[in-house]
């Protein structure tokens, strides 16, 4: 089995291999050096794809733009240098108009329009008009390495998947793609189709996550009213998709999930880990502001939920929008002033990145504490590039050569 692709304790076990061990600025020099691969029969063959699938990953915040148009690129962050990339896609992906939605490590899930392709395959019936059909193009889920230059399309869904789904990608190439009513997943090494699973739960799963340590698919329900929301953890296996949901309770919890206002779920690092992230509610009041962001952490081993982290209050302020309208000299509206403002989380594998239209080109990110002493690493990522078009989202992305679509 590729290494990233799935879970074997044995492969686990065995020690890195050697040029694991070589300085980072080494192994990003390599990682350079392979653009240099057409260069001659000599660099073409020494970088041969035995060597790169040696190179450690190389992990990375890939942005999902707001309004997706295409452009051949995507834009990512190397947390390690600090710096911006730009992922080309157009040398080998005939599709010019494509979102990224999940990944796993070394490969990347894309939705892409197929009519923008010379030869798009064939669709699935839909029981949509026609109508409907020229307002929502026709979407395949594409399954790439950016790296290496290499895609596959999977199987073709209907275009409402593309639409209300989200992708969850999990090991050996298992994905998994969940709406309000039932789940569709794919295994390669299985039927070649996808299954349909319907979904026991109450109601639209918020932010699942897929947690690899525990094979298990976790996410968010709301058992409350139309008029105050009341969250509560589920959690399936990936074994027992159909008939395996059931809530994830312990009366020692207490009111864990009343003290957060919009949670937000990501994976913690390893996947060992639950991270709960969403405002601090001041109060138990339904309409009570926020004074900051909070991340709750559940150790899947123990199963305790603890404080993982608290955004600074200077920087929690430029979200609400009374930075800039100090920088200004103006004075904010009340609800502003209270914390209300949204913030988009997006994230995952013990890292956590923060965007809001009141701050422009920068997101705000988060790093796990192992030992969980110091409440976790904040800081700024200047230079968000597109700023100006919106709030981006986006995700943890493990870019290397261990696995081939």
């Amino acid at each position: 089995m590729a290494a990233g692709s799935g879970s074997d304790p044995a492969a686990d076990s065995q020690p890195p291999p050697p040029i694991h061990h070589l300085p980072p600025d080494a192994l990003h020099n390599l990682r350079d050096a392979v653009v240099c691969r057409p260069v001659s029969r000599l660099f073409h063959d020494t970088l041969s794809p035995q060597f790169l699938a040696l190179l450690p990953t190389l992990r990375l915040l890939l942005l999902r733009h707001p309004r997706p148009e295409g452009g051949g690129c995507l834009h990512a962050f190397d947390p390690a240098r600090r710096h911006w990339l730009r992922l080309p896609f157009a040398h080998f992906l005939p599709y010019h108009s494509f979102s990224p939605v999940a990944s796993s490590t070394s490969l990347l899930y894309l939705w892409v329009e197929t009519s923008t392709s010379p030869s798009p395959p064939a669709p699935l019936p839909s029981a949509s008009s026609s109508s409907t059909a020229a307002a929502h193009p026709p979407k395949s889920l594409a399954v790439c390495n950016p790296f290496a230059g290499t895609y596959r399309l999977l199987p073709p869904l209907g275009s409402a998947w593309a639409r209300h789904g989200t992708v969850l990608a999990g090991p050996g190439g298992t994905v998994l793609v969940l709406t309000e009513l039932a789940a569709l997943s794919y295994t390669p090494s299985g039927s070649g189709k996808w299954m349909k699973h319907p979904l026991s739960l109450p109601s639209k799963p918020r932010s699942p996550i897929l947690a690899s340590a525990a094979a298990a698919v976790f996410a968010l329900c709301d058992v409350g009213t139309p008029w105050r929301s009341q969250w509560k953890l589920f959690s399936c296996p990936l074994a027992t998709l159909t008939g395996g949901w059931a809530p994830v309770e312990r009366a020692a919890w207490g009111d864990v999930f009343e003290i957060l206002k919009r949670p937000r779920l990501l994976a913690g690092a390893g996947g060992r880990r639950v991270l709960m992230i969403g405002g601090l509610r001041s109060s138990f009041a339904m309409d009570a502001p926020c004074s900051t962001v909070l991340i709750l952490r559940l150790d899947l081993a123990t199963m305790v939920w603890d404080e993982a982290g608290r955004m600074p209050p200077n920087m929690y302020r430029c979200f609400t929008g009374l930075c800039e309208a100090a920088s200004q000299g103006n004075s904010m509206p009340t609800a502003a002033a209270g914390g209300n403002n949204k913030v988009k989380v997006f994230g995952g594998d013990g890292k956590v990145w923060f965007a809001g239209k009141r701050v422009r080109g920068k997101l705000a990110m988060w790093e796990e504490d192992e030992t969980g002493i110091s409440g976790g690493k904040w800081d700024w990522v200047d230079g968000v590039p597109g700023y100006s078009d919106g709030v981006y989202g986006g995700f943890v992305f493990d870019g290397g050569f261990t696995a081939i679509p």
